[in-house]
């Protein structure tokens, strides 16, 4: 089911289990693993402590990304619990690359030629789509915000992190789903998601903005700049293409 016509609270579920870098690594392992892990097994792939790594599996079953069940025994004791992903991630993020195309789609089709501006009100324009008449977050903290935000590249198939704290933040945006098409047209792509992380952050009426989204920091690295809204100084232009 594409993220724009999931139920409010599906969604919001889905946001939290993938808001967490250790959870998103724990769902790639389940997907990538050809028979079930147990907690033993996950703690020492992942270095967490086997705690931890009970919690984020319950976060991930809960919100229906992954299935647990008592392993067939083999001697006296307790049944080892095992765990599988419900689905195996294949097509590079499908939703995601749906989600792209409704976008270029339903925007910029229509035009001869994209220029960035063009493309971040695309984002922007899917952002006020998605948003609910009385969201739930509006007015949020800054801290509730970048989590939202956070989910919200992750829920797109990026794994995404936040680095840094205060008036002065960063996401570090791994992996990105779209990187085929974005190192070809990174105007467009990488405007897109600038105008969905600016507005997304309008939508909550977070006291933080975007003030930049740097393309290819690494050839597998894009970084989401936010500051304070009250000390946010815009650049010019608003968007870095990797080739300035």
């Amino acid at each position: 089911m594409p993220p724009s016509s999931e139920p409010p609270g599906e969604r919001s579920r889905t946001h939290g289990a993938l808001a967490s870098a250790s959870r998103v690594h724990i769902l790639d392992l389940l997907r990538g693993s050809d028979t079930p892990l147990d907690v033993a097994q996950i703690a020492v792939r992942t270095a967490l402590h086997p705690n931890t790594v009970r919690f984020h599996l319950k976060v991930l079953v809960d919100a229906g990304l992954a299935c647990c069940r008592t392993d067939s025994p083999r001697a006296a004791g307790r049944p080892r619990l095992i765990y599988t992903a419900t689905t195996d991630g294949a097509g590079s993020h499908p939703e995601g690359f749906q989600l792209l195309a409704d976008i270029l789609a339903s925007y910029l089709a229509a035009s001869g030629t994209v220029p960035t501006g063009l493309a971040e009100e695309a984002g922007r324009a899917f952002a006020r789509r998605r948003r609910q008449p009385s969201q739930a977050f509006a007015g949020v903290s800054a801290d509730e915000a970048v989590r939202q935000v956070v989910a919200m590249f992750a829920e797109l198939g990026f794994q995404s992190e936040l680095d840094g704290g205060g008036s002065h933040r960063r996401i570090l945006l791994h992996a990105c789903p779209f990187h085929a098409v974005a190192s070809k047209h990174p105007d467009v792509v990488c405007a897109v998601h600038l105008g969905l992380l600016r507005q997304t952050l309008a939508n909550l009426d977070a006291p933080i903005e975007a003030t930049a989204l740097e393309p290819f920091v690494t050839p597998h690295l894009c970084v989401a700049h936010l500051a304070a809204a009250s000390s946010m100084k815009r650049p010019s232009p608003n968007f870095s293409s990797p080739d300035n």
